[in-house]
């Protein structure tokens, strides 16, 4: 009999693809409107954008370091599922161009958009035990052992991501993207709740 709690392969992989499919989109439209993000993606599209390097090879690259966190506190199951969502994810951003273009997109609509994408692909990665890895690991760690709330926590990081996007992009963009980025946090707080959300 199956566990009704707990997630199947299939239901797994499905629930990764989606997550990977709908961040690699949100990235799509970020760095089609030239704005930034937070958390470790955030990172990646600054190093992008500073050294015209791909995001995909970037964010695969920096995530590496936080798989040995993920492994030593939260297992095998969530680090190997994690690993194989920032590896479709980077693979992705590196095809989506080639696939998907844009003749119009309001900026301001782009940036809710993106933090809505972003958004779900992130509670459906969490809802079946993984991450983009980075600060998404650690503010899991942070949700699951003191109760803080994983969006708050990568809203925190979030700021002073931003505090250092200056230097790159002008205080307009930055705040556009700091919208997206609210988005985002404000859809992972609201909505990926244990006490309320059974998350396997």
């Amino acid at each position: 009999m199956t566990d009704p709690k707990t997630h199947s392969l299939i239901e797994d992989a499905q629930g990764l693809a989606f997550g990977a499919t709908m961040a690699a989109f949100g990235i799509l439209v970020l760095t089609h409107l030239g704005l930034v993000t937070g958390q470790t993606a955030g990172l990646a599209v600054l190093i992008s954008y500073a050294t015209g390097w791909g995001f995909g090879p970037v964010f695969f690259a920096i995530n590496i370091p936080f798989y040995l966190l993920g492994w030593w506190r939260m297992g095998w199951a969530f680090t190997v599922k994690t690993f194989v969502a920032v590896a479709a994810l980077s693979g992705l951003t590196m095809v989506m161009p080639g696939w998907v273009s844009f003749a119009t997109l309001n900026p301001v609509f782009g940036a809710v958009l993106f933090g809505f994408l972003s958004g779900a692909a992130l509670l459906a990665l969490f809802r079946h035990g993984a991450s983009l890895g980075g600060i998404g690991i650690v503010a899991l760690m942070l949700q699951d052992r003191l109760g803080w709330r994983a969006g708050w926590v990568q809203l925190g990081f979030d700021a002073l991501l931003f505090a250092a996007a200056l230097a790159l992009r002008d205080l307009p963009t930055v705040a556009l993207s700091f919208l997206g980025a609210l988005v985002v946090n404000l859809v992972i707080a609201i909505n990926h709740r244990r006490d309320r959300y059974i998350a396997t």
